[in-house]
């Protein structure tokens, strides 16, 4: 019989961290439902104490994510515990997650605390949360550099006083795999009570060595890894959760380990979160980049087509990707366009259904050949735009000599505006300073980029944007054939999260 391992899921929590990345209730609210089709076994749904928002972000997916358990993360301190009560307490399965530093670094210059003052103020969160839920994990910050019979005491203790998850994280990234594997066989071995309650271990990127450190934990006792999807995080980022899923999975024979995880759901929650943060996948990331699954060398290509295990030690499939082909075209009705985005995972209402095939017709006029990418970018680009303050019925732009014009038709709250802007910077930018005065705001791009969708000279043209406007940062997408229409969209997009509030 194979032994589980439980994935604990902090993409909205410690992913949201990373710097640049402000998802807003709605965006928190999408990737959790993923979350949640993915079968991970706990979703770490914010910091509630942090800010108003994240409160209420966590609080929404308390009350509407059925499946796993929703954990908010809090110190040990009363008031933090009691606000992460407060967030997580609708759900069917709420957990409490306090923790409090152990190292001697943390104790001295973060906290000014003695070791002793530590272990009183985890004990006391720890039975303060027990009040509330029976599910309590504790975390040890900074584990990894902790004196090791500190630790072993600061588990007892909060075993103890009722923890059910004990989290021994290497918060810097310090450790190494022989290491990290040693402590947590160390805390398994040293600890009296161990056995009432399951070993967890978190650990960083910033030597790349995350995965393997998590790998090496769950060799030595570990029961739960916390991950975040595309590894993304503070500093480096954390363990990501596709490696982890995906080293179990393809390594069976030597680990004799399984997740819960619905792998075919990894694809899908990837791209999502990589949208709604604006953060790309590196095309080498193992499991999830664009080359995973390609071959350049003409020796491996001739392997693959052989005997694709020659060269490839799992399936792309396994993870949702499905080949790159033409399935339909101009020609195709909407029965058939339904039931393909059916096949790919997507659940649309009729009224979705109806905008996304509008969509697909507008783009089947422009593009002969539409591929399941093509079909993923047209739902994921109508689900990411938010709320339609401003309109944008049409843009022309004129460029020459060095100046261009953009003419911008637009509608804000039903009412019709047209706005002119020119430019030494290029059509783009007098796009965009038009977009500003439409909107009646004055905004900073820090990022512009675009991606091909596909290839081909019809290529949709994928923009990401980010905007800064009164020290907040909004991310904007836009899809279309036409770059400049897709830039357009994309800050019309950002715009109009700034506009909404």
């Amino acid at each position: 019989m194979k032994m589980g391992v439980k994935i604990f899921d902090t993409t909205l929590r410690d992913g949201e961290q990373s710097p640049g990345v402000s998802l807003n209730t709605d965006e928190k609210l999408r990737i959790a439902r993923q979350l949640a089709r993915l079968n991970v076994d706990v979703i770490e749904a914010g910091f509630p104490i942090a800010s108003e928002g994240d409160f209420q972000a966590v609080k929404k997916i308390a009350e509407e994510i059925e499946g796993p358990v929703i954990a908010g993360l809090c110190r040990a301190n009363p008031k933090d515990v009691d606000r992460a009560w407060e967030a997580v307490k609708a759900s069917d399965r709420p957990r409490i997650h306090t923790f409090i530093a152990t190292s001697p670094i943390h104790m001295e210059y973060k906290l000014q605390k003695s070791p002793a003052e530590v272990l009183e103020q985890a004990v006391a969160a720890v039975k303060q949360a027990k009040g509330y839920t029976d599910d309590v994990e504790f975390s040890a910050e900074d584990a990894s550099r902790s004196d090791r019979d500190f630790l072993c005491e600061i588990f007892e203790a909060t075993i103890e006083a009722g923890a059910t998850t004990i989290n021994i994280p290497d918060t810097v990234g310090y450790s190494t795999p022989a290491e990290f594997g040693e402590l947590v066989r160390y805390v398994k071995e040293n600890v009296s009570n161990i056995n009432k309650a399951e070993i967890s271990v978190h650990c960083h990127n910033d030597l790349g060595m995350a995965v393997a450190n998590s790998i090496a934990a769950i060799e030595n006792g570990a029961v739960q890894v916390e991950t975040a999807v595309n590894g993304i995080g503070e500093r480096a980022g954390n363990a990501a959760l596709e490696e982890v899923a995906l080293a179990l999975n393809t390594r069976q024979d030597f680990y004799g380990l399984t997740t819960d995880l619905d792998l075919k759901e990894i694809y899908r929650t990837s791209k999502l979160v990589s949208q709604l943060t604006g953060m790309d996948i590196q095309f080498n990331k193992a499991i999830v980049g664009k080359n995973a699954f390609a071959h350049e060398s003409g020796i491996h290509q001739d392997g693959v087509i052989k005997e694709r295990t020659t060269y490839e030690i799992m399936d792309a499939t396994t993870i949702g990707l499905k080949e790159n082909k033409i399935v339909l075209g101009k020609h195709s009705g909407r029965h058939a366009f339904s039931d393909r985005l059916e096949e790919m995972g997507y659940e649309l209402s009729d009224e979705d259904m109806n905008d996304a095939f509008k969509r697909f017709k507008d783009l089947a006029d422009k593009k002969n050949d539409i591929t399941s990418l093509d079909l993923e970018a047209i739902v994921e680009d109508q689900f990411g735009q938010g709320p339609e303050i401003l309109e944008l019925k049409r843009v022309q732009v004129t460029t020459g000599d060095g100046i261009s014009t953009a003419t911008l038709h637009v509608e804000k709250e039903g009412q019709k505006i047209l706005k002119s802007a020119c430019s030494e910077g290029g059509p783009i930018e007098a796009v965009y300073d038009g977009l500003n005065k439409a909107a009646g705001i004055d905004c900073q791009l820090l990022i512009f980029k675009i991606d091909a969708i596909t290839g081909g000279k019809d290529a949709l043209g994928n923009v990401t944007v980010k905007l800064e406007h009164n020290d907040e940062v909004y991310i904007g997408r836009g899809v279309n054939t036409d770059i400049i229409k897709a830039s357009a969209l994309a800050y019309k997009n950002a715009v109009n999260k700034i506009l909404a509030g």
